[in-house]
């Protein structure tokens, strides 16, 4: 499970003033200027075993590549112009940290526990890929959960620490987010995938916290099918970079201040702005207001039916005082600011413990509107009913989710919290493919082949 630790960060308004200039160039750092969080770490609830090293498969051109006890063979294809490595991260079947060795054999991370700053990972972990266009087949030794298959386009970094909270090793993992982490000057990114004994394979691509090296996958199941989320176009990081840039010379918005480029310019990823804003609190704060205050004083005299797509059905919701109140629902809504909208997990869209049903449904429904601008459009009056080709068609809306799906090759991966929320027989924009039973895990780095 991926958890939250304090443990040697950089100072935040250092963060806050590099995050402030135009288009973020990046300058790598050491272990003191990692930030941790729980986007960025996995906690073994168990300590590595006495020996450190389990070997149950290496790679192969596998011959019969049905998977066993978790022995997934993972395809990975290199369609980029360069070279790549690639890393897997996660937990074993015991819930131990486990890193993926060339040898293919588990490697499982440990850290001295009276050391509170991080502790880098020193083995060689590091799957190098062949030339663009070849495959490399490798083969998980068995089941893993809370993994990533990292690709980079360099070498990344891993540390580790110690968490009083599980008494076992954190591994600390590169922060897309952060300009002074040390692996910031390479361009990566990730799959997340968790394959265990009673659930099968679950993997995801999203764009939610960034965007970065462009991959798709595809799965092979048991009984012959596939499925695929394609991802993004090649060059994807730098067209939305054009995009946000030519954005904020529209509405003056630090739309350009997403982009991370490295020393010579080159971009290398774009993040989300619900992560941005979450360090520079202040640089949306005038983007929404006014829009917020059209839809609470349209719905003051108009009915917004939620359509919670479960039991409660449709609920009616208006404006009394200065909240937003739906039927059934056990609290109301107060105007939210730009870090709850991008973000959608905090003011009026933060779920707490004992919300019931019908709150725990309008928040994605509610949240997604104001991120696609569709609250005040015709037909806004009822969410989600407007198709998803309705989206994002005025301003304030959050254009990097916009420009995102723009450059999916077939419009799936989420590119905020609750991009899955649509009408009922609306779009799939999920990145997901699972099965209980799947046999090959294709992963392509680089973007799509031809054909």
């Amino acid at each position: 499970m991926r958890g939250y630790l304090k443990v040697a960060t950089v100072a935040s308004a250092l963060l806050g003033a590099a995050l402030a200039a135009p288009i973020i160039k990046v300058h790598p750092g050491d272990g003191s200027d990692i930030i941790i969080t729980s986007q960025d770490t996995v906690n073994a609830t168990q300590p590595a075993p006495a020996n450190a090293t389990a070997t149950n498969s290496t790679f192969k051109l596998a011959e019969n590549v049905a998977s066993s006890n978790g022995q997934l063979p993972l395809f990975l294809v290199n369609n980029f112009a360069g070279a790549i490595n690639a890393y897997v991260t996660g937990l074993d079947s015991n819930n131990q940290l486990v890193m993926l060795q060339p040898d293919g054999s588990w490697l499982y991370p440990t850290c001295d526990p009276t050391v509170s700053t991080p502790q880098a990972v020193t083995a060689n972990v590091a799957i190098p890929l062949g030339g663009q266009g070849s495959t490399t087949q490798v083969t998980l030794p068995g089941y893993i959960s809370a993994a990533r298959v990292w690709f980079a386009a360099g070498n990344l970094e891993f540390f580790t620490v110690y968490s009083t909270a599980t008494n076992g090793p954190s591994l600390v993992e590169p922060s897309a987010v952060n300009p002074s982490d040390p692996s910031a000057a390479v361009s990566w990114g990730f799959v997340e995938l968790t394959n265990t004994e009673a659930g099968g394979l679950y993997a995801n691509i999203s764009y939610v916290d960034f965007v970065g090296l462009v991959l798709g996958m595809s799965l092979l199941s048991g009984d012959g099918s596939t499925q695929s989320a394609k991802g993004l176009q090649p060059n994807a990081v730098s067209t939305i970079c054009s995009l946000l840039e030519a954005q904020t010379a529209k509405d003056g918005m630090p739309w350009t201040d997403l982009c991370q480029v490295d020393a010579s310019g080159t971009p290398l990823r774009v993040i989300a702005p619900s992560d941005y804003v979450a360090s520079n609190p202040d640089a949306f704060s005038a983007y929404f207001p006014d829009h917020v205050s059209e839809v609470w004083t349209h719905y003051s005299t108009n009915t917004l039916t939620i359509d919670t797509q479960a039991a409660a059905g449709k609920v009616a919701c208006t404006v009394q005082g200065d909240l937003l109140t739906c039927a059934g629902d056990n609290r109301g809504y107060a105007r939210p600011i730009a870090g709850d909208i991008f973000g959608c997990n905090s003011g009026p869209f933060a779920i707490e413990a004992d919300d019931n049903d019908v709150h725990r449904a309008v928040v994605p429904r509610l949240c997604a509107a104001f991120d696609r601008a569709t609250l005040l459009m015709t037909g806004g009056d009822s969410q989600p009913g407007l198709a998803s080709t309705s989206y994002y068609q005025s301003a304030p809306t959050n254009w990097y989710s916009a420009f995102v799906h723009q450059n999916e090759v077939d419009g799936k991966g989420y590119a905020f919290s609750y991009d899955d929320v649509n009408p009922d027989g609306d779009v799939n924009q999920s990145g997901v493919v699972a099965d209980a039973d799947p046999q090959v895990l294709t992963v392509i780095v680089g973007g799509p082949l031809a054909g």
